[in-house]
């Protein structure tokens, strides 16, 4: 009975020092509002449990609501996109920076540190912002660049109906900065706010000529939608990594471990693939998150 006693105690100091999880380890993840976060946000909670979690998902809210949850300690991690926390938590501006993957995930990485915050390996995708238009439509104006399209808004400016969500059309790397930098104003009549996922479907049945859009959304190429070239350099690199607070890290020190699969897989053309599954196919994020792992050995 005491070597059973023993081997217990020994079990459970080897899982306390190592961080490998037990039953009554739990961990919140949170989530944006959007469907690439929910995908990420499952892929994160199925891997996890596969390593003996109990997760919770809090998903379903804006930027500033999530990062405030993170600090708050109501969740423990959340995918946090690179140029996000540049240009909306820091108030960065250097083209320099956030248009550099290494230098802007190292800024953040830094600056999120002196707030306790850590950010663990970036995943490759790089879910930057786009101004899309229908194919035929761009083509037949001529529009190929973000600049035509100012150009064009300035001699015709009630030519065209932008659809953008309410906090692209507020945040320093959405659409009112974006009419700054390429020298473009459109009337405000002539913007129609509505939620991300009712954009794509707007452009689609001509309620809007131009959308905000994101770069891996599998929509883009199934509505024959063309993205306008960024060609002054204006969105950031919008890199996607785990961010969770210090003591997180520490109490659970294997979490970089367990999502690092993420990091090494899931490229641009893949996220695109989940995405679409989610909004043309109707799938559930969380099933389509966890065919992904299954197709490539995580689970």
């Amino acid at each position: 009975m005491r070597n059973l006693v023993g081997m217990i105690i020994l079990v459970t100091a080897l899982v306390e020092g190592t961080g490998l999880a037990s039953a009554d380890q739990k961990i919140v993840v949170g989530g944006k509002n959007f469907t690439e976060q929910y995908i990420l946000a499952e892929l994160a909670k199925f891997l996890l449990e596969e390593a003996g979690f109990q997760v919770q998902l809090e998903t379903g809210v804006g930027s500033a609501v999530v990062r405030r949850s993170l600090l708050n300690d109501q969740i423990d991690l959340y995918y946090e996109y690179t140029g996000t926390a540049y240009t909306v938590y820091h108030q960065g501006s250097n083209p320099e920076i956030m248009t550099d993957s290494k230098r802007v995930y190292e800024w953040v990485k830094e600056a999120d540190a002196k707030e306790g915050l850590v950010w663990l390996r970036p995943v490759a995708l790089n879910n930057t912002y786009n101004l899309i238009m229908r194919k035929g439509q761009a083509d037949r104006l001529g529009l190929k660049t973000i600049s035509d399209l100012g150009r064009y808004i300035n001699q015709q400016p009630e030519g065209l109906v932008v659809g953008v969500n309410a906090e692209f059309w507020e945040r320093p790397d959405g659409f009112k900065p974006l009419m700054k930098t390429y020298d473009f104003r459109i009337p405000y009549s002539r913007v129609k706010k509505m939620d991300s996922g009712l954009l794509y479907q707007a452009l689609k049945d001509k309620q809007v000529d131009v959308s905000m859009g994101f770069a891996t959304d599998g929509r883009i190429a199934a509505f024959d939608f063309i993205r306008l070239r960024d060609n002054k350099h204006f969105f950031p690199v919008y890199n996607p990594a785990p961010v969770l607070r210090k003591q997180v890290l520490d109490e659970y020190p294997r979490i970089p471990e367990i999502l690092g699969p993420l990091a090494e897989k899931l490229t641009t053309e893949e996220m695109q693939r989940l995405n679409a599954e989610v909004d043309m196919k109707h799938k559930d994020a969380g099933s389509v998150a966890r065919d992904w792992l299954g197709e490539k050995g995580l689970l």
